[in-house]
């Protein structure tokens, strides 16, 4: 195989800025905590109001942080997305380069770059999230995406784009075709949002097509009605899943592969900014799993490099030093 993970998912342009107190959030009545979708106007509208501050631009997107994660720590990853032709979209893609070596982004001349503004309250790291989804979303042909699926171990895909019922045909294909190949196939559910408004069509895409399954509390609750602790063998036996991870946050993460469950801490740290926290632990478990190491292993990885991303602000952690740390701490 070429490549250890491929992945395929909405490319949109992170910026990252920190703020005092709230009173930018109440100018722009914006509600603390939570994400406000937005047209390309109304976005930029928000950014101006910010970009007095120090403002971080790099390349966001769930599916695009993990795969980001696997390159930087030394695994043979590329990323599929759509940006638009403009200064953001070519932003976009040498971030990528910088931490995969190469991408396969796709680009329009009809709509601007998708783009998410993050402001991080300096107090609590909390995160409200102003987002255009921009070019991110009318992505249509896959056909070179699955030119790399047909050489990669693992195919990585977000939740969100299933909500779209033309992606979600593209994603559903992907995955076939990633199987027919011999790569497994891994799903971050990506936000509750998603569980909510397609459970019972998700239960059978998972069902029927994913071998690794990445959910956080709140959608393992939404998906199966039931705790993390209960949660986890549902979905590993209900829907035949061989790879289940619900992450639990401070109180780190329950791995269930095969018939063996394990329980992996987190890495107590003091929290910057929870950005990406999801999907820095998503790269670090498909890099141990493209490895073929074992599942605690896998996770002990995961947790670590989710530690370091809380740590710092940004989604993705650059430092290729430490992450090569962390990585030769934990290979068995």
């Amino acid at each position: 195989m070429s490549y250890d993970v491929a992945g395929l998912g909405n490319a949109l342009m992170d910026a990252l800025v920190v703020v005092e107190d709230d009173a930018f959030l109440k100018r722009l009545k914006l509600d603390r905590g939570t994400t406000h979708m937005v047209d390309h106007e109304g976005w930029e509208r928000a950014y101006n109001d910010v970009r007095q501050l120090k403002v971080t631009f790099d390349s966001g997107g769930s599916c695009a942080n993990t795969v980001a994660t696997v390159g930087l720590l030394g695994g043979s990853a590329v990323f599929c997305g759509q940006v638009g032709d403009d200064q953001m979209g070519r932003m976009y893609g040498d971030a990528l380069t910088k931490a995969c070596g190469q991408h396969a982004l796709l680009t329009t001349k009809s709509q601007s770059t998708g783009k998410c503004l993050s402001i991080i309250s300096k107090s609590d790291a909390e995160r409200t999230m102003v987002t255009d989804l921009g070019a991110a979303i009318s992505l249509s042909d896959v056909a070179p995406f699955h030119g790399l699926l047909r050489s990669s171990k693992i195919g990585h895909f977000e939740g969100y784009m299933l909500l779209d019922p033309i992606s979600r045909e593209m994603v559903v294909s992907a995955m076939k075709l990633a199987h027919e190949h011999g790569g497994q196939v891994s799903l971050d559910v990506s936000d509750p949002h998603v569980v909510r408004s397609m459970t019972q069509e998700l239960r059978e895409i998972v069902r029927d097509h994913v071998d690794v399954v990445f959910l956080n509390a709140e959608e393992a609750r939404a998906l199966t009605d039931q705790a993390p602790e209960q949660a986890v063998h549902t979905v590993a036996d209900g829907l035949g899943v061989e790879t289940v991870v619900v992450k639990r946050g401070g109180q780190g993460s329950l791995v269930r592969q095969g018939a063996d469950l394990y329980v992996v801490p987190a890495r107590t740290v003091q929290a910057v900014d929870t950005t990406g926290a999801g999907d820095a632990y998503a790269g670090g478990f498909l890099f141990g799993l493209s490895q073929g190491w074992p599942a605690d292993r896998c996770g002990a990885l995961a947790s670590a490099v989710a530690g370091l991303t809380v740590s710092q602000i940004g989604a993705v952690v650059k430092d290729r030093i430490a992450l090569d740390q962390i990585r030769r701490e934990v290979t068995p």
